[in-house]
């Protein structure tokens, strides 16, 4: 069994019209979220082998809040997810070695909403998948567990979607 977190950067700051999305940072509703996002994962023990991240500044900032959590797990900064297609992201995923047992995904909408949810069963009945087919909102995470050995075996529609969580379900003041 392999685990899947595909976490969507934070809140980014549109107030610099002439900064290049690239380096746009996150703004403060998004370091907020992050915050909260590094203390779900220490209180749901999610400690991933390996973590994925765009090399944008808003994931790289997202990610930051969380290193607390799991500060010495792997971490690659890979160009391929900024702004990456579902295949792409499919891609990354088939190539990570065995032995990895989960992954954290860090990147941009909308590859990540339809990457999870071409996953993800849709013949399973889950109230998550409709809530997450409407919107995957900026710090939302989504976790699958996938019934495979090794990552090239990961198929559309074979995942359980164990989980999905949007900054309001941590802050009842989102």
């Amino acid at each position: 069994m392999k685990l899947i977190h595909l976490l969507r950067h934070a809140k980014s700051s549109w107030d610099d019209p002439d900064i290049d999305d690239f380096e746009r940072p996150l703004n403060k509703r998004g370091h907020k979220t992050a915050v909260l996002l590094a203390d779900y994962f220490r209180r749901q023990r999610i400690r991933p082998d390996i973590v994925l991240c765009s090399p944008a500044k808003r994931t790289r900032q997202t990610l930051d809040a969380l290193r607390a959590s799991f500060h010495d797990v792997p971490v690659t900064c890979d160009r391929r997810l900024y702004d990456a297609a579902p295949m792409t992201l499919h891609a990354l995923l088939a190539e990570l070695p065995r032995r990895c047992l989960s992954v954290l995904l860090i990147g941009h909408n909308p590859g990540l909403q339809q990457l999870a949810l071409a996953l993800s069963d849709p013949g399973r009945e889950n109230p998550e998948r409709p809530r997450l087919a409407e919107k995957f909102p900026t710090g939302g995470l989504v976790s699958l567990s996938a019934p495979i050995e090794e990552w090239p075996l990961l198929k559309d529609g074979t995942c359980t979607l164990e989980a999905f969580i949007r900054p309001r379900d941590l802050d009842p003041a989102e």
